[in-house]
């Protein structure tokens, strides 16, 4: 089957006051598992993650970014997805040596929580919590949904590593706002009924539209032009050279004498960056650098 492009696909339903999105990500989640090595349940976790912050991104009104956060106490400590407005996504975990095979969310985690912090171009920030106590990634979300914007939501969230090809896809359901509540209730439960039919291979292989027809085949249903979804970092030399100016010369040069150079790496994408001795008193006597470009772990 000809692999498709990472896409998002926003939907609404012309006789319900529901709308839907439809995400479906294989080179994005390929590129940011790439250069590093995850166990596969880690791996797992983070292709839902880049699809629950694909979702979430696509819920913006304003122009702005998403930071989806899990920490806990369990073997995976951190794991996070930065994603925009223009669905430009990546992310990355930390684990310890030692990850369960086949662990699911609890046994990565631990007892944790799920952070949303939404940072809008123009404007206040704002920042949810939401207790990891769902079964999933797609069930904390909902809860999410549910206490901040306090409107009806139902996510599915499918993902698979066959081949070392990972693919993860989702689809969201929600309410809109101002709603008749009478009959609203009635139509949403038969929306998500027939959303509960589906099945993670087709999530996962079958071109949207094709989802969408199978799912809703005897609805009417609009659908928007999709959305180019990618990875994309945005490191840069010049953003690993700011954040040496605020370490500070004396450790900075301390690292010159030990290795001889500094190197910075970057924890998204693991691009490397190298400094040297020469190029870091160039940096703290305000001469220019080279302008290589791609912030970063300081080593």
């Amino acid at each position: 089957m000809t692999q498709q492009p990472d896409l998002l696909h926003r939907f609404v339903f012309e006789k319900y006051e529901i709308r839907g999105e439809l995400v479906q990500l294989a080179d994005s989640t390929r590129e940011m598992l790439s250069g590093h090595h995850y166990p596969k349940p880690v791996q797992l976790l983070l292709n839902e993650l880049m699809v629950a912050t694909s979702l979430l991104t696509a819920t913006l009104k304003f122009e702005g970014s998403i930071t989806v956060q899990i920490q806990g106490d369990g073997p995976v400590r951190f794991a996070v997805i930065n994603g925009d407005n223009n669905q430009q996504l990546r992310g990355v975990a930390r684990y310890d040596d030692v990850i369960p095979e086949n662990a699911g969310l609890h046994e990565l985690i631990g007892k944790g929580h799920m952070m949303i912090t939404i940072i809008p171009f123009e404007g206040e920030r704002y920042q949810g919590i939401v207790e990891l106590d769902g079964n999933d990634i797609a069930s904390c979300l909902e809860s999410y949904f549910k206490r901040s914007e306090q409107l009806a939501t139902r996510i599915w969230i499918k993902s698979d590593l066959t081949e070392d090809a990972p693919k993860a896809s989702g689809i969201l359901i929600q309410e809109l706002p101002n709603h008749d509540k009478e009959q609203h209730a009635q139509d949403f439960e038969h929306i998500v009924t027939l959303t509960d039919t589906i099945k993670a291979e087709e999530l996962l292989e079958l071109p949207a539209e094709e989802v969408l027809y199978r799912l809703f085949n005897q609805e009417e249903v609009r659908l928007f032009d999709p959305q180019p979804v990618a990875f994309s970092c945005n490191c840069s030399r010049d953003r690993c050279a700011a954040a040496l100016v605020q370490v500070g010369k004396a450790e900075v040069d301390s690292l010159i004498e030990e290795q001889g150079e500094v190197k910075m790496e970057c924890d998204y994408c693991g691009t490397e960056y190298h400094f040297s001795a020469e190029q870091i008193e160039d940096l703290f006597s305000d001469k220019p650098l080279s302008k290589e470009e791609k912030p970063g772990s300081l080593h």
